[in-house]
């Protein structure tokens, strides 16, 4: 359910501000829609607390020590950023003394300070490439060495300098030779693990860091509304939103801390926040939508009970394996124990996990293997029309594909369906005329579903009463769609005619809409498809000395099957809730997360 918000304004005098801000947090219900930009410095010291802890969380996991603060954190944190500040530089320092190793190294091993003193005696000495032909065709006036090929070129020494008209490379002679190269680097690569080794054994701070982190963020989020708090004629405003059901508390807080404050209903232009409240069943969704990212907007619907009772039968439809149900529910399981505790993501495992086992019962996949239907508990579970291996029920394979591809139109046609029930409810609690156009898009849907069975599975229909349908809605939803409380008819009606084309493209799109929940049907065969591909490969090593090549075969495909399934739930199962249902609803999930003004460290 998505709780009622008011609009709420809370003045006290300017020199009780902070009294007012610290009030406000230790109440920790109302969310402050005007905040400025926190200092820079505060923001500045998260950016550097949070690359630390991400360098951290790369270590390998060691045991935590207390959380520490204060000068003993500073102490740490203050060594830790010189350390790394040191890596990096040193890091860098050696990709460019490989580099420069690597151009050195064709020379050979000398060292420079002989050739300067050369050098400093009257003997100068400059290094040059060339080829083979423009060495032989230098002038005799040039004194030159040979030196050594490199990169089939000629390495010369020549006394004083090569005139500029020949075509020629100069080597520029470096400050060290490769031996004190290779040392150094040799030097810094060792210092480079020593400060890994400080790194590792800081990995024990990383609950110390979150603290900070968190501890700091409460300080720009004060920062932000603090700087944010209009003042007005000795008095500091707070404005923003605070649920209904938390008028009582901020009422006797406001009273002991003598505010005085405004509450108004908020308006269509407000920017309110959605604050769902989650029972004991649809909290479940909570770990998916914060995953997803996904807030619906205040003035739009909670569907979190439709969205887990279809994405429960999307998943089991989806992945489609009893047997894959039943690891799922075996991790879950295990994840149940290992953390003592049944948290929502778990509980969402075992009801997706129980929804794969009962669909892949009833249409007896389990594996992939047609074996399975020779266990006589297991052939009772299934209902033959649309079993997978409907040869053992005496059903005809392309007859229990049509029943299939008929369930998943009538899955879609239902949740649509669902969706203009749910729009005709609102729109007749808001006394608005424009539900009709909702009972029209209703027909529409049921019409489509008709008309999907006869281009896909060849049902007969009667194409004319389908189409009279359609285009009656369609002139329905154009002269309905654009009503609303309060307005004219006439009004509404020049609404609807500006939006005629949309609303024809949005009828294109119902018909699009009800036949992409084939896609249940296409998935869920390809991964079936999938495993008995992988089971044909593996069986016949299932015996003799390849019994280890075929169990790891059958081991590989059918784990790449499951993570593949996974993926399609992402892709197919979500987006159906996501997109198809939801914007039959007319959701667009814009809303702005409910985030109330408090500590949270």
């Amino acid at each position: 359910m998505i709780e009622k918000m008011k609009k709420i304004i809370v003045v006290a005098p300017q020199e009780k501000k902070a009294s007012l801000l610290a009030g406000i947090r230790d109440l920790g219900v109302i969310h402050i829609s005007e905040k400025a930009s926190p200092d820079a410095a505060l923001s500045a010291r998260l950016s550097e607390l949070s690359k630390i802890r991400s360098t951290l969380a790369e270590m390998p996991k060691t045991e935590q020590k207390e959380a520490i603060s204060g000068v003993a954190f500073e102490s740490v944190h203050n060594s830790l950023v010189a350390a790394i500040e040191e890596k990096r530089r040193i890091s860098d320092e050696l990709v460019k003394m490989k580099v420069e190793r690597e151009s050195l190294a064709k020379w050979g091993d000398f060292n420079p300070e002989d050739l300067r003193m050369l050098c400093d005696k009257g003997l100068e000495l400059s290094f040059y490439l060339l080829g083979k032909k423009e060495v032989d065709a230098l002038d005799e006036q040039v004194r030159y060495i040979s030196l050594r090929s490199i990169d089939k070129q000629c390495a010369i020494a020549v006394v004083g300098e090569l005139p500029q008209s020949y075509s020629s490379s100069r080597f520029v002679l470096p400050q060290k030779g490769l031996s004190q190269v290779d040392a150094e680097i040799a030097s810094k690569t060792a210092r480079v693990a020593e400060l890994e080794t400080v790194l590792n054994q800081s990995a024990c701070y990383i609950a110390s860091y979150d603290k900070a982190i968190a501890s700091l963020t409460d300080e720009i989020v004060y920062n932000s509304v603090d700087r944010g708090a209009s003042t007005e004629e000795g008095l500091s405003l707070l404005c923003g939103f605070i649920p209904e059901s938390d008028l009582s508390a901020f009422k006797d807080k406001a009273k002991a801390g003598s505010w005085a404050y405004a509450l108004d209903d908020p308006t269509e232009e407000d920017p309110v926040p959605t604050k769902v409240r989650y029972n004991k069943v649809t909290k479940m969704m909570k770990p998916l939508f914060d995953m997803l990212g996904t807030v619906p907007g205040y003035r739009e619907y909670d569907i979190s009970m439709w969205f887990l009772l279809f994405l429960s039968l999307f998943f089991g439809m989806i992945i489609g394996d009893a047997a894959y149900g039943a690891i799922f529910l075996a991790l879950g399981v295990v994840l149940n124990i290992k953390t003592k505790k049944c948290s929502n993501l778990n509980l969402l495992l075992y009801v997706m996990s129980i929804a794969t086992v009962v669909w892949g019962s009833l249409t007896g996949t389990w594996f992939g293997s047609e074996k399975a239907m020779e266990i006589p508990l297991l052939k009772a579970l299934v209902i033959p029309s649309i079993a997978n291996y409907p040869q053992y029920f005496g059903v005809d394979s392309g007859a229990a594909q049509n029943a299939l591809m008929k369930f998943c139109f009538a899955v879609g046609t239902i949740q649509l369906s669902l969706a203009c029930i749910m729009n005709v409810i609102r729109k007749w609690k808001e006394k608005s005329l424009a539900l009709v156009a909702d009972f029209a898009w209703l027909a529409m849907i049921i019409s489509i579903y008709f008309l999907a069975l006869m281009l896909v599975i060849g049902d007969p229909v009667n194409v004319k009463i389908i189409f009279a349908v359609i285009i009656g809605g369609l002139l329905t939803v154009i002269v309905f769609g654009g009503q609303a409380p309060g307005q004219s008819f006439g009004k509404g009606l020049k609404a609807g005619l500006g939006g005629a084309f949309t609303t024809f493209l949005n009828t294109i799109s119902a018909f699009g809409n009800v036949m992409s929940y084939i896609r249940l049907f296409a998935v869920g065969m390809a991964s079936l498809a999938i495993a008995q591909s992988f089971n044909g490969m593996a069986s016949p090593m299932l015996k003799g000395w390849a019994f280890p090549a075929g169990m790891l075969i059958l081991f590989i495909g059918h784990a790449l099957n499951i993570v593949m399934g996974l993926l399609s739930v992402v892709v197919h199962g979500v987006r159906l809730n996501l997109l198809e249902f939801s914007g039959q609803l007319g959701m667009e999930w814009a809303g702005i997360p409910y985030e109330p003004f408090r500590k949270n460290a």
